[in-house]
């Protein structure tokens, strides 16, 4: 049911469905196509199914006409339609946005590079930091690893973190 301003509250079972974490709360949601609610909290984005996607580990998220496509740190991506997304693009581009302490492209090798990135995690006091190789690079290979690491003690130091 609309609500003053209105929104439509969460139905009850999605909200009790939810494996909230302590001190995690709700900040916005969608119907998604089909059946589902996506919703967004304070520390993750939840997706049908009982998928939870924290803040931290989502590297982009992209709208279009067919809804929702986030791609994880780890390359993962995950697809959602949401006829209406509602206040979800906002959230979303927030609540990423917000987890991010710094972030640097640095080129490794003719045509790729990594992109070093400092992200706030819930319940740590210090940033973690990550890296995501271009695609096509391996991010196994140890003389890549070795060239992100020396660029990432350099960013580092340049940063005083």
């Amino acid at each position: 049911m609309p609500s003053m301003f209105g929104f439509r509250r969460l139905p009850r079972e999605v909200r009790t469905a939810l494996a909230l974490e302590s001190g995690e709360r709700v900040v916005s949601h969608a119907r998604a196509a089909g059946d589902g609610h996506v919703v967004a909290t304070t520390h993750a984005l939840h997706l049908p199914g009982g998928l939870r996607l924290p803040w931290h580990l989502m590297d982009r998220a992209v709208w279009d006409e067919e809804g929702l496509t986030v791609t994880m740190t780890d390359g993962a991506v995950h697809t959602v339609r949401l006829p209406e997304p509602g206040l979800l693009p906002e959230t979303i581009r927030e609540r990423v946005t917000a987890t991010i302490v710094a972030s640097r492209r640095v080129p490794l090798e003719p045509g790729g590079g990594v992109r070093l990135v400092a992200r706030r995690v819930p319940g740590y006091d210090t940033p973690r930091w990550e890296f995501i190789f271009d695609p096509g690079l391996d991010p196994e290979d140890p003389g890549l690893r070795a060239l992100a690491e020396q660029a990432l003690e350099e960013m580092r130091r340049s940063l005083g973190v």
